[in-house]
């Protein structure tokens, strides 16, 4: 049944995030394309107007701030999808991080119970110290709020994964930035716009002040948009979370990403943004090549390697003690559910076909088992890399 709430809940957190950020994204996109209008002779002072293409039709939006004018009959609002996708992904932290343990945390040194408290209290803690410098010291000095919560956030990014394992420090980051959007959306835009539409309501114009403020967290979260989603896949690679380096690697995933989202929001007055684009991803994969590469783990790898070959009943021997209690068809752990990535080591050509992938989760990243759950120990791991080498 666990499984099934999973796959549910994974289900509506893809979908809802999908929404949320193509909204977010469509909005800043349209923003900087508006064309101002060409007269002012109409009663309804228009911001700006675009015309679009789309699904065999053509769109006329226009943005004002209704002045003079009356509140439309209908206004569709923009927020469910924010909601739905932080409530999810809440939901899954509970189920897949905090109850059961079926990811582990840490490395062993301390509690389950002591790292799911760290990494919810560093969600909720980054989260109210980004809320008091945007309410009590960016009004009158943004810059300096900007920079006490941008050192206050790499601060704990690093400390995160200090206490933390890679694998779930990532996300807890990436959770805590998809925290602050969320309560961007209910705390400032939701009753910024409720505000504006009570003054429309009231005979007044639309006040600036407050479209200002709601625009100025939105586009915090459409900086947010690309590092969020990177920290959200990365527990598929390993060679990443793992390094020694892991803490840089995740800064340079966070500015990387910050980056190519600045450099397309200005590529309507930057001339030569496809160069720099092309410049700033390179650069990120590249920074990324090189600390998974430096962290240290491969080079040993490649070094204890050359000391001669094992047999496979040598290896197989390994995997039935450390790594088939889950990889297989009637697992004697059950924690993280049936045959984890529906990975079976139950049959001789089962662990032939996944011998790069044997040697790359337990013998280079050493990310398998987790948190060395099975407690392998270095010669087993050597003699897996070693066997998996000679394949």
């Amino acid at each position: 049944m666990t499984e099934i709430f999973d796959l549910a809940v994974r289900w509506v957190h893809v979908v809802a995030g999908i929404m949320w950020v193509g909204n977010s994204l469509l909005f800043n996109w349209l923003d900087r394309s508006l064309e101002p209008p060409q007269s002012d002779s109409q009663s309804k002072k228009p911001v700006g107007r675009i015309w679009l293409l789309h699904s065999g039709g053509f769109y006329y939006v226009e943005k004002t701030l209704l002045e003079g004018e009356r509140l439309p009959r209908v206004v569709h609002w923009f927020k469910w999808q924010a909601y739905t996708t932080w409530l999810s992904g809440v939901a899954l932290l509970i189920v897949v991080y905090y109850l059961g343990g079926r990811a582990v945390m840490s490395d062993g040194s301390i509690s389950h119970s002591a790292a799911a408290m760290i990494g919810a209290g560093a969600i909720l803690g980054g989260w109210a110290l980004y809320e008091i410098t945007q309410r009590f010291i960016a009004p009158h000095a943004p810059t300096a709020a900007g920079l006490i919560w941008f050192g206050a956030f790499i601060a704990l990014s690093i400390w995160l994964t200090q206490v933390l394992n890679g694998r779930a420090a990532f996300l807890h980051v990436g959770a805590l930035m998809g925290t602050i959007m969320a309560g961007n959306v209910f705390w400032t835009i939701v009753p910024s716009q409720r505000e504006l539409v009570a003054s429309v309501e009231n005979g007044r114009s639309g006040l600036s002040a407050v479209s200002a403020r709601a625009k100025r967290v939105s586009i915090h979260n459409n900086y947010f948009t690309f590092p969020v989603i990177a920290l959200m896949v990365s527990n598929h690679f390993s060679g990443i979370y793992s390094s020694r380096y892991n803490w840089a690697l995740l800064l340079v995933i966070l500015a990387g990403g910050a980056l190519i989202r600045h450099i397309l929001n200005i590529r309507w007055t930057f001339a030569v943004w496809k160069p720099a684009l092309a410049g700033a991803i390179a650069a990120t994969l590249m920074l990324l090549w090189l600390g998974m590469n430096l962290g240290g783990s491969r080079a040993a790898a490649s070094q204890s390697i050359s000391s001669g070959p094992v047999t496979f009943e040598d290896a197989r021997h390994v995997i039935d003690r450390r790594c088939a209690v889950c990889h297989s068809e009637r697992p004697t752990d059950v924690t993280f559910g049936p045959a984890p990535a529906g990975v079976l080591f139950d049959t001789r050509a089962q662990i032939e076909a996944r011998a790069d992938r044997i040697r790359e989760r337990a013998f280079v990243t050493r990310t398998m088992p987790p948190a060395n759950k099975t407690h392998i120990t270095d010669a087993e791991r050597e003699i897996l890399g070693r066997w998996a080498a000679s394949k």
